[in-house]
């Protein structure tokens, strides 16, 4: 480890926390690796249109994520392509991070490998997906271009997952468990307001079936119990799942503490157990999980990193 590189900071996702904390590390001219695997942005880089994010109406998600790692790259911070396989505190403090190429070496660490889409367990969900079953409305909208869809979920992200849909799709039917919305009133009147929008309200989807592509689909009347099946031309309809997300720890389980919403536990400085281990964005456990507030969390977690680092010199 002697004749290795030792960053000041290594931060793991470029997402909107991950970016930020880039950004205001290299700004502390601290020096500073953002580890990423794909495409930066994270969960926003599937996301279409940003129109909550202040100063940026309208800017898409792919867009929003690249700007915010060339800001952080334009800083100082450098990019590192590559997977990341383990994370461990050495006896002398400082963080061996492993990946598919050479190990990364830092006095600390931040980790904002956000969320990951949750699946409902209807059957043949696993057996379809990709195949007929989607998560994302932006990556795989384009296939089902004048065809019938059924969104499952009632939240904000349903509603603009739907609304999205309904300019490609033939009819995009919301499949919402409950009797009512969960999604802001303004953003369900958007999208119950376009024609080719329907609700099947109180209902699940218990079953997906077919050969190479679905089928068949059984709804649930949630109310009654009772179950019926319909049928449809092999190719012809989609399902797309927004039923929220669940935070992606595994890298950090064994260094950190979770909520029961399976987020990670920090303090106001995004600290974990961990002495030099921050965690930031939506793998946190946290009541609300947008980019703003991950934006947020990673120019925090830099700032205590800082302060953390400055301490070991």
């Amino acid at each position: 480890m002697e004749d290795e590189k030792i960053y000041d900071v290594a931060i793991i996702g470029a997402g909107p926390a991950g970016a930020s904390a880039a950004l205001y590390a290299a700004r502390s001219s601290m020096s500073t690796a953002i580890i990423e695997q794909g495409m930066p942005g994270g969960q926003i880089a599937t996301t279409d249109v940003i129109d909550n994010y202040p100063g940026l109406p309208d800017v898409s998600g792919p867009e929003l994520g690249q700007r915010m790692l060339d800001h952080a790259e334009a800083a100082g911070a450098e990019i590192v392509y590559a997977m990341v396989t383990g994370l461990e505190r050495a006896e002398n403090g400082t963080f061996v991070i492993q990946t598919d190429g050479d190990a990364i070496f830092a006095l600390s660490v931040i980790v904002a490998t956000g969320a990951a889409p949750r699946t409902v367990g209807f059957v043949g969900e696993d057996t379809f997906r990709g195949r007929g079953v989607s998560y994302c409305a932006t990556c795989d909208g384009m296939f089902y271009r004048g065809k019938n869809v059924f969104v499952v979920g009632g939240g904000n992200a349903a509603c603009e997952e739907g609304l999205y849909l309904s300019h490609i799709a033939k009819s995009v039917t919301m499949v919402v468990r409950r009797d009512e919305f969960r999604a802001p009133k303004g953003r369900v009147d958007s999208l119950l307001a376009r024609d080719n929008v329907s609700v099947r309200y109180s209902t699940s989807i218990a079953e997906v079936s077919g050969e190479q592509l679905i089928s068949a689909i059984t709804f649930t009347d949630n109310k009654t119990g009772c179950s019926v099946t319909e049928t449809f031309p092999q190719g012809s309809v989609g399902v797309f799942v927004f039923a929220g997300t669940d935070p992606i720890v595994e890298l950090v389980a064994p260094l950190v503490d979770r909520a029961p919403d399976g987020g990670v536990l920090t303090d106001d400085g995004m600290a974990t157990r961990t002495p030099g281990l921050y965690c930031a964005g939506d793998m946190r456990s946290k009541r609300l999980r947008q980019v703003v507030t991950a934006v947020s969390d990673g120019a925090i977690a830099a700032t205590s990193a800082y302060s953390y680092v400055e301490g070991l010199r």
